[in-house]
């Protein structure tokens, strides 16, 4: 061989051999990357909420169906209504697959509302699935003196909020448009625990957007106690255990109010999304939701769920997460606009 071939030969060896060195990780299968690795699973409220409960009991069971078996680790995100953590998770997070988060279902929404915090993509976002659909409740306080939500016209109801931008001070925002209704939203708690203990402590009447699985969770005794009234429960459809709370879609006649409620309230059909970063290899995306679907099918996850009064016998699957943020992204302008104004009317207060 020619010296200028040695020459060409060596380069060529050389180049293979940097390519390999620098793509080692991206080349492993799912359990050999996962192996002896940690992976942080952020969710996006306060210790002791509901959102927390559900975070830890994935947490406790989702490893032993995990490629590689890592450990998996929760660490609490809250701020801003979950967009702080839906901003780290595109942004911040390594897109290797060793960090995932559960949002509240409105996060994924937030760009949609016009959001200018919300710095993510959420149709970028790998979404891995959900461990149930959610229903909701407005639940005030018993000895608040509002029977039906049409008695709310002439009474302000005070509805207690983790941030501008979360549920209850967004849904209550919603229900003065459609029902007509006097609310006055303080903002700034923490997470939805500290919004039940104000309610407690009577610095707020309640929560418009209060989650009927949480509230069975961590707050069993209000219920059997008749502690709280509902006046009124929305979702994908009305849950059968709330027979008698009226279901906001029935309760709303005009056609534009009505069409404005079922695109506001589609977040819940998302339960309790769980998404990864962008750009993280299809193949340890695949293996996540591999593990998240087998975790929520597994047995001693459900007893745990039971023995929690947690609702998780209706997980959804990532590609029905992805199908229904499409669906929400393609909604009528007149729908977005009416939305982002009732969303950004709370910006200024």
């Amino acid at each position: 061989m020619s010296k200028l071939g040695r020459l060409i030969g060596g380069a060529a060896l050389a180049g293979t051999a940097l390519v390999l060195a620098v793509l080692p990780a991206r080349a492993q299968a799912p359990a050999e990357f996962y192996r002896d690795k940690q992976v942080k699973f952020v969710v996006s409220s306060s210790v002791g909420g509901g959102f927390d409960t559900v975070t830890r009991l994935i947490a406790r069971h989702v490893q032993k169906h995990m490629a590689g078996r890592p450990s998996f680790v929760v660490q609490n995100m809250p701020g801003a209504g979950g967009v702080r953590a839906g901003n780290f998770l595109a942004t911040v997070a390594p897109r290797d697959g060793t960090t995932i988060a559960l949002f509240q279902n409105t996060v994924p929404f937030e760009p949609l509302y016009g959001n200018r915090q919300a710095l993510f993509d959420a149709t970028k976002l790998a979404w891995l699935g959900s461990p149930s659909q959610e229903f909701a409740v407005f639940a005030i306080w018993h000895t608040v003196p509002v029977d039906r939500i049409e008695d709310a016209r002439t009474h302000e109801l005070v509805i207690g909020a983790p941030g501008s931008s979360s549920s209850p001070a967004f849904f209550g925002r919603v229900f003065q448009a459609v029902f007509d209704i006097r609310i006055k939203i303080i903002a700034g708690y923490p997470g939805a625990a500290e919004v039940l203990l104000g309610t407690e402590r009577r610095e707020n009447d309640g929560n418009s957007s209060a989650y009927w699985s949480s509230l069975k969770a961590i707050r069993p005794e209000w219920i059997a106690e008749k502690k709280l009234k509902f006046l009124l429960q929305y979702g994908a459809y009305p849950h059968p255990e709330l027979k008698g709370v009226p279901y906001a879609l029935d309760l709303i006649a005009d056609g534009a109010k009505r069409e404005l409620m079922a695109v506001a309230q589609a977040p819940l059909a998302l339960g309790r999304p769980i998404a990864a970063p962008p750009d993280v290899p299809a193949d340890r995306v695949a293996a996540l939701r591999a593990a998240l679907a087998d975790t929520f099918r597994d047995p001693d996850y459900l007893a745990e769920c039971a023995a929690l009064r947690l609702e998780c016998d209706e997980p959804v699957a990532a590609p029905a997460i992805t199908e229904r943020l499409a669906q929400a992204y393609g909604a009528s302008p007149d729908v977005v606009r009416a939305l982002r104004q009732i969303y950004q009317a709370g910006e200024t207060k």
